[in-house]
């Protein structure tokens, strides 16, 4: 890709030249600010970006969870490339980073998930495969519950809607086998959805567990690694997937499958007691009194009154920590924080002088609830009314194709990232539409909700990992990374020289 750019500038210029010969007419100067910008522009290389994918997925920064010092010092590592660029600090005190409070919750090795099958007159133990069967719940308290499991939907309860999953059974001292979402679709009909909405947070969920007396939970839910979501000392709980639910539904009569198809088509509970017998053992440590992190730079406009206004740039520096082995998360999120670092970079380093001010906004705690990109919108550095665009990136680093959430929900603003893509990277590029009526699964989705428009990059057309320790550098692709930020970096250029950017008459 980077080859075949690169022939396609050679020859575009030698075509110029040529026309511009045979026309009579004098060719440009070689030094124009097009050409200046073009350099830097292929100054932003794949190799340096996939450096920084892989000094961030490190064993050093242990996954980046928020609130520990392995994330402090990943964040202490990516400002200190800010500040050798001299990309201005905007946090708290003059230095880059934005303090906030976060809860965390350690967990170690030593977690077991294992059922108990009777065999005659004794006991056999069916011990389940880590990650590929089962990971320990985030945010799980430390400890040990064998009980009986009790299957309860989705677990919600929602007397206003006529529902309750806990109607009719004992869940008291027992652990609660339970589905994630809820029973109604977004995409089918939102307006229902919207009713369902707040019993589809995983923490209404844990809590409604703990309320009704469950001592545990397995949360049909990958089985993949996830620390957003509530902490109750004593309850103890863990992902599990598609094996665990299977065996815990053998022999009682119903098929998993239907019965869930049965709660989406009717809305009516099939809670029941499974008969089966669980052991969840998790080793954590709970730290509630938490510090997170935003890393925040700025490049100020040149422009007495447009460099009020910021376009920001933006993506998640954490991710989940140990869970109980390392979780790298190269590509989420390293590989955005490797791009805004390229973008950041070469915008620096520019001969085009920006007119408006540019902010790289790496957010802590998006993997807790999307903390980060929260407290920052209730602490802004710029006016929330002076921020006139931001670029979203999470999971840019697996694939051959990119993604635009929200292009077609600002057409306006789309049309400066097409413009560059199509000018110079001709990367595909698939743009779509946004509801944004879901629980927040992404930082744009908290700026759309106070109304900047916000445009969010992911990668696709290669295998990828989610949340498992299979998310490692083997599988990032270098070249997709050097094309966003080429195609950031125009677009953003463009934006900020302009005389006016007003997106948010144009959805």
């Amino acid at each position: 890709m980077r080859k075949r750019k690169l022939l396609f500038l050679a020859v575009g210029f030698i075509y110029i030249f040529v026309s511009l010969l045979l026309s009579g007419q004098q060719p440009r100067a070689v030094n124009t600010d097009e050409q200046r910008l073009l350099q830097v522009m292929h100054s932003i290389s794949s190799h340096k970006l996939f450096d920084y994918v892989k000094e961030l997925a490190s064993e050093k920064y242990a996954g980046r969870l928020t609130g520990t010092e392995e994330y402090n010092e990943a964040a202490r590592w990516v400002s200190s490339f800010f500040e050798k660029w001299g990309i201005a600090p905007d946090g708290d005190n003059n230095t880059y980073f934005q303090a906030f409070p976060i809860a965390y919750t350690l967990v170690f090795k030593g977690c077991e998930a294992y059922l108990h099958i009777p065999y005659m007159n004794s006991t056999i133990k069916k011990y389940y495969c880590y990650e590929d069967e089962f990971i320990p719940g985030g945010t799980s308290a430390s400890g040990e519950v064998t009980a009986d499991v009790v299957y309860v939907g989705y677990g919600i309860t929602a007397p206003e809607l006529g529902y309750d999953d806990y109607k009719g059974v004992d869940v008291k001292g027992k652990i609660v086998l339970m589905e994630r979402e809820v029973p109604v679709s977004a995409d089918k009909d939102p307006e229902i959805f919207k009713k369902w909405r707040p019993y589809s947070f995983h923490q209404y969920k844990l809590e409604n567990a703990f309320a009704h007396g469950a001592k545990g939970m397995l949360y049909n839910y990958g089985p993949i690694g996830n620390p957003n979501n509530s902490y109750r000392e004593g309850f103890i709980y863990s992902h599990v997937g598609p094996v665990v639910v299977s065996d815990i539904f053998a022999g009682t009569g119903k098929d998993h499958s239907q019965v869930v198809g049965k709660i989406k088509k009717t809305l009516k509970p099939q809670s029941f007691p499974t008969g089966k017998v669980f052991t969840i053992k998790n080793n954590t440590e709970h730290h509630p009194e938490g510090i997170g992190y935003n890393v925040i730079g700025v490049l100020e406009g040149s422009d007495p009154e447009l460099k009020d206004e910021v376009i920001i740039l933006g993506g998640h520096l954490d991710h989940l920590g140990r869970c109980y082995e390392i979780m790298p998360g190269a590509n989420d999120n390293a590989s955005a924080v490797a791009v805004i670092m390229g973008v950041a970079e070469a915008l620096a380093k520019s001969p085009v002088k920006l007119r408006r001010s540019v902010m790289f906004l790496c957010f802590g705690s998006e993997e807790q609830g999307v903390v980060g990109s929260k407290f920052y919108l209730e602490n802004p550095v710029f006016p929330l009314e002076k921020t006139a665009a931001f670029i979203n990136m999470d999971g840019v680093g697996c694939g051959d194709k990119l993604g635009a959430l929200a292009a077609k929900n600002y057409t306006e603003f789309w049309k400066f990232i097409k413009k560059a893509n199509d000018s110079y990277v001709h990367r595909e590029i698939s743009p779509r539409y946004f509801a944004n009526i879901a629980r927040p699964r992404l930082d744009a989705a908290r700026f759309m909700w106070k109304g900047i428009p916000s445009i969010s990059f992911s990668a696709y057309g290669a295998p990828s990992y989610y949340h498992v320790t299979k998310d490692n550098i083997n599988f990032i692709t270098p070249e997709i990374l050097e094309d966003l930020a080429q195609i950031v970096f125009l677009a953003v250029t463009d934006m900020a020289n302009q005389d006016s950017l007003d997106f948010r008459n144009n959805k």
